[in-house]
């Protein structure tokens, strides 16, 4: 018997609670009611709010830059740039535009990072599982046997004087989606920047990133949530200004094939999805593409060789939540991270 779950992707990962009753505003130039423009893209909801007032037209730019990058990531996509360099591989270099090779280049870096745990050439495995699709199956042994040798980031072969990407091997595939959104937060925080807009709250399904200060003049109130819930439920809360917050979960989606499910972070390793105790975390950054890119690594590192890690990158903290609902928090944040669901424990 096969079932398939897909949580309400807004209610997924984060709350802005931005609070209740009559305050007073303390920037007449920053509104408690905003802009605010929401889109299906990438397969989420890109929800984009601007607190400035008068700032109005830059809701856009952002969409404007968000269609570019996502037709040129978006694989099955016309114009996708990825599926370009898919379909040339073992054939020939494909030359990129600045934003698609500084991204496939920073990919290759974080999959370098992970020695492999996460790998942007996963496209072979994942297009296999296509977990979140209509035609979603688990596949047979011999399947995933065939296309794990394809998987090898350091096979890709990047020419910085063409800017050009190469597959060297007929049937590798780059699946961008690992760190696709957290590049292009990154990029609409660039385009609020270059338009002077100073509050503002970024949600691409998963990867939120709060600016500037809320209209009281108080840093926003982020509201991790519970990663078995899809009913709008907090573990606990913090507050943050000009920050990034990526959250990974097993419960995101997942395949639930005769009593056992597989969710969709997938090893590169073993073709099937990686089995630990963690089963959601929240990776808190300056950048989105930070967040996105070490959140797989940290992941499949597992609780405790993951604060290892964490611990050891500035700018980068985490929260870590298990199976069986103990919450572990890098250093960095236990003075700023509030536990408000009796259901969990903090565990150290």
């Amino acid at each position: 018997m096969k079932k398939f779950k897909k949580a309400a992707i807004l209610l997924l990962s984060f709350f802005i609670l931005v609070g209740c009753g009559k305050q007073k505003e303390s920037d007449a130039s920053i509104t408690s009611n905003p802009y605010k423009r929401t889109e299906f893209l990438m397969g989420t909801v890109v929800t984009i709010k601007i607190f400035d007032k008068d700032k109005e037209e830059v809701l856009d730019k952002v969409f404007d830059r968000i269609e570019l990058l996502a037709s040129q990531i978006t694989v099955n996509e016309e114009g996708s740039i990825v599926d370009e360099i898919n379909e040339n591989a073992g054939r020939k270099p494909v030359k990129v535009p600045d934003d698609i090779y500084r991204l496939v280049k920073a990919g290759k870096e974080y999959s370098g990072y992970s020695g492999g745990d996460f790998d942007i050439t996963i496209g072979p495995l994942t297009n296999l599982w296509h977990i979140g699709f209509p035609d979603e199956k688990k596949p047979a042994q011999s399947e995933i046997d065939a296309v794990l040798p394809l998987i090898n980031y350091a096979k890709i072969e990047l020419n910085e004087e063409n800017q050009s990407v190469y597959l060297p091997e007929q049937g590798m595939m780059l699946d961008l989606g690992g760190i696709a959104k957290g590049f292009i937060t990154d990029e609409v925080v660039k385009v609020l920047n270059d338009n002077g807009v100073k509050s503002a709250i970024v949600d691409l399904g998963g990867n939120i990133y709060v600016k500037g200060k809320n209209a009281s003049g108080k840093a926003w109130e982020v509201g991790v949530q519970d990663p078995f819930s899809d009913r709008g439920e907090m573990v606990g809360k913090m507050e943050e200004t000009n920050t990034s917050i990526v959250t990974s979960g097993i419960y995101e989606r997942y395949l639930e094939v005769d009593g056992e499910k597989y969710h969709h972070i997938l090893s590169p390793k073993t073709g099937y999805s990686v089995n630990n105790d963690v089963a959601g975390i929240t990776i808190v950054s300056n950048k989105s593409f930070d967040g996105d890119g070490y959140s797989t690594t940290i992941f499949i590192k597992g609780v405790e060789e993951g604060l290892k890690a964490v611990e050891k990158m500035d700018g980068m903290e985490a929260i870590f939540v298990t199976k069986d609902k103990k919450v572990y928090l890098t250093s960095g944040l236990k003075d700023k991270f509030t536990l408000t669901n009796d259901k969990f424990k903090l565990a150290n």
